[in-house]
């Protein structure tokens, strides 16, 4: 698997599924048995609860996470108790979660553990930057149900995609929503002299006129745009969002004559919270978006396996997705089959 070789030349990677049961705690594992060897210092924590032997919401079996000797990890004080390994313990933060405090330890032999990490996005970066100070070469953050979010730039350097038979038994429509997902990621970042310009900005949404400066339209919000559509075309039609875009104001923008020359900018795909169908129908009328920061997604891994109990062709799946994407994409649970 060529991506692991590029995880290391980060300072962060998430592991984000698509839905739950699509195979991103089998991937995990599947990279920290690989990172064994690493000479770097490994981190490990989830801004959900993660490594459960069993799924809360489905009650199927889940695999546990697995540490190796040397890797440190982050949990609150309820899982930390529980853990199935002897550590050395290194710090207890005054940051309480619904689980009680946060417990950096590090792992002194090898065995499972089960993860509840930092409960917002803030304090994860908080917490990333604090495993820097500490000596840690690489933080790998385990996401949670949905939490797509995880995978901005402003979080974690680098993400993993987990997709499966657990996001639809149909393969070209798991492939379709698998793509959308994907296309977002992809969204072009914007060039730097502008994303600077751009970086400061808290609130609103700001036009750039044709000279590139920057101009405020005076509108805060786009749930706003019924009652303020006659300001927004005042400075051009090229836009920076600082919060969401919606199926609202993406259909609002589909149908304005000049359509072909209006740009989006957000900060990152994680906040196009549009349906796949409004945003193609946007994109196909001549519409764009970009970002000021994009994420690097290494690869795509699948589990063509449904909680449910229903098994997809995990060859057909691969191929059928590797044909839409322009990323690696893996079984992980079928390569370490043949490994072992």
């Amino acid at each position: 698997m060529p991506f692991l070789n590029d995880i290391e030349k980060y300072k962060s990677l998430s592991i984000v599924g698509l839905e739950k049961n699509t195979g991103k705690t089998e991937c995990l594992n599947y990279v920290l048995s690989r990172l064994r060897g690493s000479h770097k210092q490994i981190a490990l924590t989830s801004i959900g609860i993660d490594g459960e032997n069993r799924d809360q919401v489905s009650q199927t079996h889940k695999p546990e996470i697995e540490l190796s000797k040397g890797m440190m990890f982050v949990t609150s004080e309820i899982h930390y108790a529980k853990r199935k390994l002897f550590s050395e313990l290194i710090d207890v933060s005054s940051q309480f979660t619904s689980l009680g405090r946060l417990v950096t330890a590090k792992a002194i032999c090898s065995g499972k553990i089960m993860l509840s990490g930092p409960a917002n996005n803030s304090e994860l970066i908080r917490l990333i930057d604090d495993l820097k100070q500490k000596g840690v070469d690489l933080t790998i953050v385990d996401g949670a149900l949905s939490r797509k979010s995880l995978g901005s730039p402003t979080v974690t350097e680098a993400m993993i995609l987990a997709t499966g038979a657990a996001l639809s038994a149909n393969i070209p429509q798991l492939v379709f929503k698998t793509q959308f997902a994907y296309d977002l990621i992809q969204l072009a970042e914007i060039e730097t002299e502008l994303k600077n310009k751009l970086k400061g900005i808290t609130k609103g949404i700001w036009a750039i006129d044709e000279s590139g400066k920057i101009k405020d339209t005076g509108i805060v919000s786009v749930l706003m745009i019924k009652n303020k559509k006659d300001q927004l075309f005042k400075f051009g039609t090229v836009f920076f969002i600082h919060g969401a875009i919606t199926d609202q104001f993406l259909d609002f923008l589909k149908n304005q004559k000049q359509v072909k020359n209006i740009k989006l900018i957000v900060r990152d795909f994680t906040r196009v919270f549009a349906n796949s169908e409004t945003y193609y129908a946007f994109i196909k009328r001549g519409g764009k978006i970009q970002v000021l920061d994009k994420t690097n997604l290494l690869a795509v891994t699948i589990n063509p396996v449904s909680p449910d109990g229903y098994k997809l062709n995990s060859e057909e799946l691969k191929l059928a997705l590797e044909a839409k994407l322009q990323v690696p994409v893996y079984d992980v649970k079928k390569i370490e089959n043949e490994v072992s």
